[in-house]
């Protein structure tokens, strides 16, 4: 049976798995082209192979390396259209053990391979076909395996497959025949009756483990039922083979050259403080391949070197940090790295792109926010293309960029090469899905639990998980269960590009650390890594008997006996860094944003018999007119909502500055403010919703809130989260719903998030929009949004008085900060917007107040000053 490993209704074109390339009409022949003294992991631009670290480029030809079901290396350059005509494809091929007796298995190619969503890389990833080939009893057969034909009887060593299809009615005939070296035919299979549509796709060489999966009669229509991670992938058996002199011909081929990728596969940069740092993410290259790249910019008509950088031997990453970066202007750059070609000449590869100059004097700063990158939708053409049309400034993605499943096969954790590898595998295809975006505007990448294979983390510091313990129980003791370079790999493909950090000492098991200031347009970001200190809650919280992150101690409260006075979220170096950072306004900076991996809240509820996180995947989606009857808050401690007064700590700080909060990872997006002492006293947080959402969650509360959002539904208004802490609900986007398909990636809530800053107004737009929002097809917003937010809101505690109004001559736009006298304590620190402002305060005392430019150290400061109730006196400041 043909395995189809997608959802939905494949919506055929005139030619498939186009998309991103343009069709070439003309029947160009193909022929492998490998340099023979290379060897490498990676087999060359125009190949995706599946799974990466199971094959090498070796002696000019492709290996794999590792036994296992549907092996198979997608060739990304050409693909077959549905136009009549003809198709040839040959390989030569033999057994990489020699006299050795083979497992069940095939060998040989696949043919038609689609995906679902008509892109060749999903069709490359996740796409599927019929098998052509040859069993490893001999056997040659044509998309069923046949007891009937003849086995060969001679050494599986320099046999050559050649597959020919030519039309014969309504239908072709297919013939493969397998070939020695001499030329002698040895066997011959025919099939007359293959439906045209069967040819039409991609082609692949196929090396596998197990029976050979028989094609139905026609193709099998794609929906929810039958996607899922791969099927029959795992890793056993001996079938290992070499393949070379790889042919594809034909009129029916299509030639797509520029849908190669790589050896530049994607950069990301920053730009803050006149310092641009970018990184170039490479393949696993060999030992004779070029071991740096080039970073080049135009200077009028000619490009200029200004920089080279080496490549990491585990991250495959090149990093470039340059300095006193003229950022004024839009830079056009590009990236330069030379591969060495079959006979023995070099190709120069580039990758070009724009340094967008800093947007400091420009009236609105547009950020896109995305997180939750699971590869079903990949290559996410239905959003990618609507998040460029809002031309964003800066992208930020949370978290979970890759899970443990993306490009199937699982996961592989030793040894620490190929476990490096195999999640180089899944983080291409994030910058495959983005590259476009990436290259031409400044990214904040930052890692959470599924980017290192876990479930949930707890860093606890960056200890080792406690030894003997797998799965949840290890990641519930706290820590990181794999080796601590491969979790810097992943730190250096996603973050390296970031600014330094602001602490750069290692944690525990000399784990990098990547927590960082960026100002960015007027707009400084507080980039935090908010689960790398975290404690585990199940080491602390006996009595809770937490398992994956929720007690399955029913009875436990977890509002009144959770608050471990020992647990941390940010840790201390954070919290310093964090109070540091809300007072610093160097850079002309007007707003402060903290972008991290998930909000400070836990803005989800469950019925409330099914209080545990094995409910989550099997609630059925509702309809928009329904509402469950019995919803209650979670107590999910792999929310920030715990440990209680760390996150009060943590906000606390942040609303010193009067920053906003964009994050992810909880897999519902919502809009809420934050409440410490009171509800609505703490800034606003923005979660986006996940691009594809593989654990959808809800918020639809029993009892309505307090203050609701005039207009908006009954979940809206003053809540307690499942552990006491107070938050203002503004909007949720609750998965419903949709009629759309694939319904496992449109009923989930999945999308995106843009958020707006207005330098003029000094407020912020927050927008969260559907994967297939299109205004000009009448799909918005999610309901509830946008939703706007005034800076100062962001600190909007009740106040005890008001110091004097502050009249700042020979200043525009001062900075402000005041000072409790008693203990020194800054109470806040904002930007002034004109030259009046009114300081608030909280309690009654003594205060000092500071006004000026931190860029040049010029303050005025006045002391002694007393709050009344309401501003009854002006106070002049002259510069």
């Amino acid at each position: 049976m043909l395995i189809r490993r997608t959802i939905g209704t494949f919506m055929m074109m005139a030619a498939v798995c186009l998309v991103g390339c343009r069709m070439g009409h003309k029947a160009a022949e193909f022929e492998s082209d490998f340099a023979t003294g290379v060897e490498r992991v990676w087999i060359g631009p125009e190949y995706w192979a599946n799974p990466l670290q199971d094959w090498r480029l070796n002696q000019g030809r492709i290996e794999c390396m590792q036994s296992g079901g549907d092996r198979n290396v997608y060739l990304l350059t050409r693909s077959v259209d549905s136009r009549p005509g003809d198709l040839e494809v040959t390989v030569t091929l033999g057994q990489l053990q020699k006299d050795v007796e083979l497992n069940e298995g095939y060998v040989g190619f696949k043919i038609g391979i689609r995906g679902q969503f008509g892109d060749y890389r999903d069709s490359a990833v996740r796409g599927d076909g019929y098998r052509v080939g040859m069993h490893t009893d001999g056997r040659l057969f044509i998309g069923r395996y046949d007891e009937s034909v003849t086995p060969l009887k001679v050494p599986f060593d320099h046999v050559t497959l050649k597959l020919t299809a030519v039309p014969a009615g309504d239908t072709y005939a297919v013939t493969l025949k397998a070939v020695d070296a001499e030329g002698k035919v040895l066997s011959s299979v025919t099939r007359n009756d293959l439906k045209a549509d069967w040819l039409v796709g991609g082609i692949a060489l196929a090396c596998s483990h197990g029976k050979v999966p028989n094609m139905p009669e026609e193709r099998p229509e794609i929906n929810d039922g039958n996607w899922g991670f791969r099927a029959g992938t795992e890793r056993g058996g001996n079938v290992n083979f070499w393949f070379a002199d790889w042919k594809v011909s034909g009129t029916k081929v299509d030639v797509r050259p520029e849908c190669a990728f790589g050896p530049i596969l994607f950069d990301q940069y920053t730009l803050s403080n006149h310092t641009m740092r970018m990184t170039a993410q490479m393949p696993p290259i060999g030992v004779r391949d070029a071991q740096s790249v080039a970073l080049e910019i135009k200077d009028g008509r000619t490009w200029k070197e200004i920089q080279s950088a080496p490549i990491h031997t585990l991250s495959r990453t090149a990093t470039f940090t340059v300095k006193a970066w003229d950022s004024s202007r839009d830079t056009p750059y590009r990236l330069v790295y030379t591969l060495a070609d079959a006979d023995g000449s070099k190709t120069t590869h580039y990758l070009q792109g724009t340094i967008r100059k800093d947007p400091v004097n420009k009236k609105e700063l547009v950020v896109a926010a995305f997180t939750g990158n699971n590869d079903l939708g990949f290559p996410n053409n239905d959003f990618v293309s609507k998040v460029a049309e809002h031309n964003p400034d800066m992208l930020f993605f949370s978290g979970d960029q890759i899970y443990e499943g993306v490009g199937g096969y699982g996961t592989q954790t030793t040894p620490l090469d190929k476990a490096c590898n195999d999640y180089l595998r899944k983080w291409y295809l994030y910058g495959w899905a983005y590259r476009d975006l990436l290259k031409d505007r400044p990214t904040v990448a930052i890692p959470d639990d599924h980017d290192v294979y876990h479930g949930n983390i707890w860093g606890a510091g960056g200890k080792a998980t406690e030894k003997g313990l797998n799965g949840a129980a290890a990641q519930d003791s706290g820590g990181y269960k794999f080796h601590p370079e491969f979790v810097n790999t992943v730190h250096r493909t996603q973050t390296s590009h970031l600014p330094d950090p602001y602490d750069p000492a290692p944690i525990e098991q000399n784990i990098s650390v990547y927590y960082c200031n960026m100002n960015y347009g007027g707009v400084s970001f507080a980039i935090l890594a908010d689960r790398m200190f975290k404690s585990a809650p199940a080491t602390l919280l006996p009595e809770a008997k937490i398992w994956n992150g929720w007690p399955q101690n029913l009875k436990f409260d977890a509002k009144h006996k959770a608050d471990h006075p020992d647990a941390q979220l940010l840790g201390d170096r954070q919290l310093k860094f964090l109070n540091e950072w809300a007072i610093d306004w160097r850079g002309d900076v007007w707003m402060k944003t903290v972008l991290s991996q998930t909000i400070f809240a836990n803005l989800a509820t469950l019925p409330k018999d099914e209080m545990s996180d094995a409910s989550v995947p099997k609630l059925r989606i509702l309809n928009a007119d329904e509402y469950p009857p019995d919803d209650k808050p979670v107590s999910d401690f792999d929310s920030n909502g715990w440990p209680q007064t760390d996150r009060n700590k943590a906000l606390r700080a942040m609303r010193r500055g009067f920053a906003l909060h964009i994050a992810g990872d909880q897999h519902l997006g919502s809009t809420l403010q934050y409440g410490i002492e009171d509800y609505r006293d703490a800034g606003f947080a923005v979660c986006v919703p996940s691009v594809s959402n593989v654990w959808p969650r809800r918020w639809y509360p029993m009892e309505p809130g307090e203050n609701p959002i005039p207009g908006q539904p009954r979940y809206t208004g003053d809540y307690e989260d499942g552990f006491g802490n107070k938050m203002s609900v503004h909007a949720v986007s609750n998965p419903v719903f949709t009629g759309l398909q694939p319904s496992m990636l449109y009923d989930r809530a999945t999308g995106y998030g843009i958020v707006r800053f207005n330098r003029v107004k000094r407020h912020v737009t927050i927008e969260v929009w559907p994967r297939l929002a299109d205004e000009k097809q009448g799909y918005k917003q999610y309901a509830g949004w946008p939703v706007t937010v005034r800076q100062t809101d962001n600190y909007n505690r009740a106040a005890f008085g008001y110091l004097p109004t502050l009249k700042i001559k020979g200043m525009k736009d001062a900075v402000v900060q005041v000072i409790r006298e008693a203990d020194n304590e800054v109470v806040y620190t904002i930007r002034a917007k004109g030259n009046t402002f009114v300081p608030k305060v909280f309690a009654d005392g003594g205060y000092r107040v500071k006004v000026g430019n931190p860029d040049t150290d010029t303050f005025i400061e006045i002391k002694h000053l007393e709050p009344t109730k309401q501003p009854n006196e002006d106070v002049e400041i002259i510069f």
